[in-house]
């Protein structure tokens, strides 16, 4: 009996064990089986987790859940949640896409993904948090195995909860058969510890234009590598039709060593890298795109679309897991000199053969009439909105902005509620009697404004709402609100910035130090703006007048770093950080960019905000000399004003709405009652209602986007096209539209009343044929549902029963199906650039469920079936 006892002491600790093992797999399936989406049978088969007998490795399949992109250069985007909570490694990637349907998928990972839906439109961005490229796949490229013992680590504390798949749909001519598409990748995922962590590290140009005709533009992008040793083992290269061939190297002591080249009219596919090339501390990162622009008759830009470019160069590494990191980008060429020594071999075009050709054949070719191609289609990048671009700004003259009795209008904002916010100064005037030469306000004995300085204003109306700031400004200039509604503003005599809650008469926060001007971390000198980061809280300050830099400080007022130099006198030619009066911040959170309307260079400048780093510049001819506020609103938008012409210009005062990625002007408005005097800040929403406050006029402008219901003309590069917004003409149907000459109103309304007639018309006929058939077919259910009951009840064996196939059909109307377990789509970031993965998040264009029956006990899962192997990941 003793014996007995101790045999079974031992064996349990093993039986637990394999209960314990069967546990995560099975759980796994629980997981999913109370969320599994319907799909289409043809996605069915292949969304769900596999566990293979070993219990460590099972193979994860992220598909689109049958989708069918309604227009050309959609992205869509899908999130599967990560179906163990341990650490897990991603080994191996197997794409399921074709060139002919998907331009390209972006695969991420992320703590949570922007939407909870089914699927959604990536330009509601694809993470809340960061995201991370896991994986890129264009143009029939083939599938990415990674080296022995190396892992994309997720899961467990620090990993990845959710992948996020985007899809970018190019041109839909694939989808006049309306058929739903289940693109993705499958991931082999192992539990087994990986020594080696793998990571991406994304080289992009987000600036290049390409001149019509021109026969060769280099893109280059460098950064120096400021991090522990990396080793690189693969890379992909990308640009759209005009690019040439796409090189990386490494750069160390002047010495080029060549990470990968290839052309990206080839499959654009993770090649291996030819010889191991580590990259260690100090090292310079390089790549360089070269592209023609000879058969096109306009510039060309980086964006979103088939007829945009990209320049990107991604590299696969994997470093020791105590300093691994997941994902770097370089977005700059921080040492234009270090080119002047590339290799040669840069500049030469890889040779494409035919045969090559017709494996990646299609999406770039561009039709013959670029002005009708999916009408003309706008720019779009990584994890940005694709932009609604037929709308035109109008002044909203019914508004009372212009009656009402204000000061001096130095400042706008809209609280969280929408409400107009207007930072004025009342009975104080800023003229040339302000200050001395040394910046300090010379009129203190007014003492400070009696009148409420900050007033809320309802948007639609213009009634005062509440108001606050009495007593404490001598010269109000730069307003903006945080997300929790505190007031942030400057004043130029007092050199200070001042943090205000909605209804507080004290400041809850002081910056600066009164009346004193300054240029070190205490100090500031005539400060233009604020805005507050709504992630980490952090302050940035433009600063502003007599200092020309950009100053950044904790949520909590500490001095963290600051950037930016004067330009000189001169205006309209300083270089990238330089400054001439920087005169208003808006934050662009998508991008994770600050902007700063560089007022007397007449440009936008902007930068990266955790490191000041400069990204790009916006400047356009008709900005004239001056551009003195700017403002961004989600979706991709920047509205900006400009000032008054100088003597012998002829650039007229007015607003500009432009598109963020590429900085295209897509539309200018001036007011239609009075003029603009001195327009200084400005500030938009989302349905495109702009605001304008003005200095001298002392008043505050309303305007609002208007749009056509019926047919939208869209003119670009000197082609016309009408568009219908309610429904997409088919293409005979819009080549008719195209031929028709302009028809006179009175026709219009003949045929509007002819249509309506003939609508009306089949609605009564449709409506009572359904009412006769309706009964009919009714009666013939309930018939054959009695003859089925009767072949059930009386069938011998399984003659009369349900085949496999039927019975699978039932179980999925009954909500019991055992299979089609959609566990989502992953990937632009492009929304970035880069809307917006690989190509959204770099201008291509750059999670979790409660387990409801973690309950069950471990005897069922250890007598559960035997599992389905893993799909090779061959």
């Amino acid at each position: 009996m003793a014996g007995l006892l101790i045999n079974v002491l031992i064996l349990f600790p093993v039986f637990q064990t394999i209960c314990l093992g069967f546990r995560s797999p099975l759980s796994i399936f629980k997981r999913y089986k109370d969320t599994a989406r319907s799909l289409p049978s043809g996605c069915l088969a292949s969304n769900r987790p596999v566990i293979s007998p070993r219990l460590s490795d099972f193979a994860l399949d992220i598909r689109m859940p049958g989708v069918t992109p309604k227009q050309s250069d959609t992205y869509l985007c899908m999130s599967v949640p990560l179906p163990v909570d341990d650490e897990a490694y991603v080994v191996d990637f197997k794409p399921y896409a074709s060139m002919d349907t998907v331009h390209h998928m972006l695969l991420f990972g992320c703590s949570e993904p922007s939407s909870t839906e089914n699927y959604w439109d990536c330009d509601e961005g694809t993470c809340k948090d960061k995201s991370n490229i896991l994986y890129a796949w264009a143009r029939n490229a083939a599938s990415t195995r990674l080296p022995k013992d190396v892992g994309f680590r997720v899961g467990g504390e620090t990993g990845a909860k959710f992948f996020v798949l985007q899809v970018h749909y190019g041109d839909i001519g694939a989808f006049r058969d309306k058929h739903k598409d289940c693109s993705g990748v499958t991931l082999h995922l192992t539990h087994q510890k990986q020594p080696l962590i793998a990571g991406m590290y994304l080289m992009m140009s987000v600036n290049t234009v390409i001149p019509p005709g021109e026969k060769v533009v280099n893109a280059d992008i460098a950064c120096r590598y400021k991090r522990f040793p990396m080793h690189l083992f693969a890379y992909r290269v990308h640009t759209h039709r005009l690019g040439k061939v796409v090189s990386g190297y490494r750069v160390r002591n002047g010495q080029w060593t060549l990470i990968g080249r290839q052309s990206p009219q080839l499959p654009q596919a993770f090649y291996p890298v030819g010889h191991p090339v580590d990259v260690s501390y100090d090292d310079i990162l390089a790549a360089r795109c070269v592209f023609s622009g000879e058969g096109r008759t306009t510039e060309t830009h980086i964006g979103g679309t088939a007829n945009d470019e990209m320049c990107n160069f991604y590299v696969m590494y994997y470093m020791e897991a105590k300093h691994a990191v997941s994902y770097m980008t370089c977005t700059q060429n921080a040492n234009p000199e270090v080119f002047r020594t590339i290799p040669q071999e840069a500049n030469i075009p890889v040779p494409v053969t035919s045969d090559m050709l017709k494996m990646a054949h299609g999406h770039h070719e561009e039709t013959k009439d670029t002005g009708k191609s999916s009408l003309l289609q706008q720019a779009k990048n990584e994890g940005e909105e694709i932009l609604d671009q037929d709308f035109h700004i109008e002044e909203a003259v019914e508004w009372p902005g212009l009656d009402l009795k204000l000061g001096q209008v130095s400042g706008l904002a809209l609280d969280p509620e929408n409400n107009l916010v207007v930072f004025h100064r009342g009975d104080h005037v800023w003229d040339e009697n302000s200050f001395d030469s040394n910046f300090v306000y010379q009129q203190r004995g007014l003492g400070p404004i009696e009148q409420n300085t900050i007033l809320v204003l309802n948007p639609s109306n213009a009634k005062l709402l509440r108001s606050l700031g009495k007593s404490l400004f001598y010269l109000p200039h730069g307003l903006s609100i945080d997300k929790n509604g505190n007031y942030w503003v400057t004043d130029v005599a007092l050199h200070q910035v001042f943090k205000l809650g909605p209804d507080d008469k004290e400041p809850l926060l002081i910056l600066g130090v009164a009346l004193q001007p300054g240029s070190d971390k205490n100090h500031f000198c005539q400060p233009t703006d604020v805005a507050v980061d709504p992630i980490t809280g952090s302050i940035y300050v433009s600063d502003g007048y007599c200092n020309s830099r950009i100053l950044q400080f904790s949520s909590n007022g500490l001095y963290l770093m600051q950037w930016g130099e004067g330009t000189g006198t001169t205006s309209g030619r300083g270089r990238p950080g330089q400054f001439l009066i920087p005169h208003s911040l808006t934050l662009i959170p998508d991008f994770r960019q600050l902007c700063v309307a560089d007022r007397e260079n007449g440009r936008i400048q902007c930068f990266r905000l955790e490191t000041g780093e400069f990204i790009k510049e916006i400047k356009h001819k008709s900005f004239g000399r001056e551009l003195f506020a700017v403002s961004y609103v989600p979706g991709g938008f920047l509205f900006a004003v400009n000032g008054m012409p100088y003597p012998g210009e002829v650039e007229p005062v007015q607003g500009f709405v432009m598109n963020f990625s590429t900085g295209e002007i897509i539309d200018s408005f001036i007011p239609l009652r009075k003029n603009f005097q001195m327009p200084h800040d400005v500030v938009a929403s989302e349905d495109k209602t702009v605001f304008i406050g003005d200095v001298h006029a002392r008043a505050v402008w309303k305007f609002g986007s208007t749009e056509k219901l019926e047919h939208r003309s869209v003119k670009k590069a000197g082609i016309e096209v009408q568009e219908t917004k309610e429904s997409e003409p088919t293409v005979e149907a819009r080549s008719q539209l195209e031929s028709k000459p302009e028809s006179t109103d009175p026709l219009k309304k003949q045929e509007k009343q002819h249509l309506v007639h003939q609508n009306s018309t089949g609605v009564s006929f449709l409506l009572v044929t359904a009412l006769l058939i309706i009964p009919v077919i009714v009666l013939m259910a309930i018939l054959m549902y009695i003859q089925w009951r009767k072949t059930t009840v009386s069938g011998a064996d399984g003659e009369h029963k349900l085949d496999s196939s039927s019975r699978r059909i039932l179980g999925r109307l009954r909500g019991k199906a055992s299979s089609g377990l959609n566990l989502g789509n992953f990937f632009a970031s492009h929304k970035g650039y880069s809307r917006k993965g690989f190509d959204r998040l770099s201008t291509e264009g750059s999670d979790q469920e409660k387990d409801e029956d973690d309950g069950s006990d471990s005897e069922e899962e250890c007598s559960a079936p035997p599992l389905p192997p893993a799909p090779s990941s061959s």
